[in-house]
């Protein structure tokens, strides 16, 4: 992650920024679709779900929201906000390991690695689910949360897209999908329930 002393905030059309996330083509296990975006928390926004698949199984899902403020909120520290949730099973032997927070805090950090962002934030949590009663038949579950925001310095709507890029990469790591290239990077370490 970098930061730019000498961002001016975003310089393209508001329009086509959302007609060019509304046309935005995820790997082939990840499905997106478009919801209405908050429509207190600043003068533009957008927003999608999406969920992920291995086979017929969705083994994670996500909300994405850019949010646009024409002259920036101070809080943002920016014009633009980005506001991101992932939910993802896990094998339940990962779900007891208590580094797990940070190492799926390192994967999102990582995700932003070479944009250009500010003011990060958000939280990990490790959710253990049993079921009882009539439910007892169901097998024991975990699942990693990742809520998190982050002010992307971005000028260009090819910039902007970058970030929805690097969300939809870390929702397919976290599902525990290999990764569609060879680069540079962590391997992909989480498994799902099976």
């Amino acid at each position: 992650m970098s930061v730019s002393k000498e961002f001016s905030g975003f310089r393209g059309d508001v329009k086509e920024l959302f007609d060019a996330l509304r046309t935005f083509t995820p790997r082939p296990e990840i499905e997106c679709e478009e919801i209405p975006a908050p429509a207190k928390l600043a003068t533009h926004g957008f927003a999608l779900t999406a969920e992920c698949y291995d086979g017929e199984d969705e083994v994670a899902n996500g909300r994405f929201v850019l949010l646009h403020e024409p002259g920036g909120q101070e809080t943002w520290g920016g014009d633009l906000r980005i506001v991101t949730f992932i939910k993802a099973d896990i094998e339940r032997e990962m779900g007891s390991d208590p580094l797990l927070p940070q190492v799926g805090w390192s994967w999102f950090e990582e995700s932003l690695s070479g944009l250009a962002v500010t003011a990060l934030s958000g939280t990990v949590t490790l959710a253990l689910s049993s079921s009882f009663g009539e439910l007892a038949e169901r097998a024991a579950r975990s699942e990693l949360e990742i809520r998190a925001s982050w002010t992307p310095q971005a000028e260009s709507v090819p910039e902007v897209i970058d970030h929805l890029e690097r969300w939809n990469e870390l929702l397919a790591h976290c599902a525990g999908l290999p990764p569609i290239s060879t680069g540079e990077g962590v391997a992909t370490m989480i498994r799902r329930n099976k």
